[in-house]
């Protein structure tokens, strides 16, 4: 008995020896090390990254007092900027505003009970909202520009100056053009652009009152082209109803979100002339998800590789994304309560979105999935409120254009920050 106990203690040894030495060994497990962690500056210690991998440029732009006769006076509503160059950057505004300071709190018990005004750590002013803010009124969605319900109810001159519309500020925060040959033309700019592959450099005003593109030599002196029909709304080749943003691929093809109260993309040739169209207008209550129906056609994007086609769906939501003749591809949900006003996306595969009112800039791949966030709500330096548009200039700073702020604020990628967190540079024509 006992020599059999021992034949089969050693046999079983030895088959698990035989085991041991059949099997490759496994390797052990790498430690994932958490002493980078995942901060925008590999290793950096504290902080939450509140403006993501980059830091702000202070003071910039200079005061608009740099002006004569603006000592009382700074920026309005600023709806869109363009970043040609560092030395050239495009901002288009809703007139220029009273220079404030912040007033003291006080109790408002005429609006209603524990009141009080201004309310702590938060802007005190939205240069954007209401009648009484920057001109010209009627800036909503489905609000009709020429409702006098609507209109502007401040007083021009004391609330307000008409002027200034379009500027383009240097790398050392200067006004070194004012294009105020145009105000009186203006009537709600909303957006500025100059096409990466037009080898004139026009530069692009999109119009939202006056339903129309327009269209400038690089010198902004000569209007070269109207597309649209000024102050007629509609929803054909000829008429746009409050466009938004605009976009473009190498072709020379353009794409416009048509818009605040028209519910589709429109697609024209390098010249202008309009090719094709596709939306419908969604069911009310902000949960459309039905493909190519849309509430507040916003935000547009078009990838120079994939030559898709991003569309922020604001009121519902969503991303939509489509092909260059309005195929539908894809869709993705936006988290409540955002309002996506402005994406960009530069052909490195990756969409970025500019929320408001989560003050988030969002970077998704190209298929709909999170890959980072940074942004919080705030009038101090880095901080936002309704955000509506942005530009990279080609040395990779980046501009965001809050309206609620009244401001275009510069950041500048911070030392050692990871590239692939950074808003890519702009295409460059080959």
């Amino acid at each position: 008995m006992g020599k059999y106990v021992a034949f089969v203690l050693v046999a079983a040894l030895a088959y698990g020896a035989g085991l041991f030495v059949a099997r490759p060994a496994q390797p052990v497990p790498q430690q994932t090390s958490l002493d980078d962690g995942f901060a925008a500056v590999p290793g950096e210690r504290g902080g939450w990254d509140l403006t993501g991998p980059y830091e702000v440029v202070r003071d910039w732009p200079k005061p608009l007092a740099q002006l004569p006769g603006h000592d009382q006076w700074t920026f309005g509503a600023m709806e869109g900027v363009f970043a040609e160059t560092a030395d050239r950057v495009f901002f288009v505004q809703l007139g220029e505003l009273p220079l404030l300071t912040r007033p003291p709190v006080r109790a408002l018990p005429d609006v209603g009970p524990s009141l009080s005004f201004p309310v702590g750590q938060v802007p005190f002013r939205h240069a954007s909202q209401g009648q009484f803010a920057s001109p010209p009124g009627g800036g909503g969605p489905g609000a009709d520009p020429d409702d006098p319900a609507v209109q502007y109810k401040g007083r021009p001159g004391i609330d307000s100056r008409w002027e200034h519309l379009i500027v383009a500020i240097n790398s050392a925060g200067e006004v070194v053009e004012e294009w105020t040959q145009w105000d009186t033309m203006l009537r709600r700019p909303h957006a500025i652009y100059i096409n990466p592959w037009d080898p004139e450099k026009h530069v692009w005003v999109v119009e939202d009152h006056n339903h129309v593109l327009y269209k400038f030599t690089h010198d902004g002196k000569t209007l070269v082209q109207t597309i649209g029909t000024k102050g007629k709304k509609g929803a054909d080749a000829a008429h746009y109803n409050r466009p938004t943003f605009m976009a473009f691929l190498p072709d020379g093809s353009m794409f416009v979100s048509d818009g605040y109260n028209g519910n589709r993309v429109v697609k024209l040739d390098k010249a202008g002339n309009f090719v094709t169209a596709w939306g419908e207008l969604g069911e009310p209550g902000g949960r459309e998800t039905r493909p190519n129906y849309f509430n507040v056609v916003h935000g547009i994007a078009a990838d120079p590789v994939s030559r898709r086609i991003y569309v922020s769906d604001r009121g519902n939501r969503r991303m939509q994304v489509f092909d260059e003749n309005g195929m539908f591809l894809d869709q993705w949900p936006f988290d409540t309560p955002s309002s996506v006003n402005f994406l960009y996306a530069n052909g490195d595969g990756a969409v970025w979105a500019f929320d408001n009112p989560t003050e988030k800039v969002v970077k998704y791949s190209g298929d709909g999935r999170l890959l980072y966030a940074w942004g919080a709500l705030g009038d101090y330096p880095g901080g936002f409120l309704n955000m509506h548009g942005a530009s990279v200039d080609p040395d990779g700073n980046l501009y965001i254009a809050d309206v609620g702020n009244a401001r275009v604020q510069k950041f500048r990628p911070r030392p050692g920050a990871r590239p692939e967190l950074l808003v890519g540079k702009p295409p460059v024509a080959q």
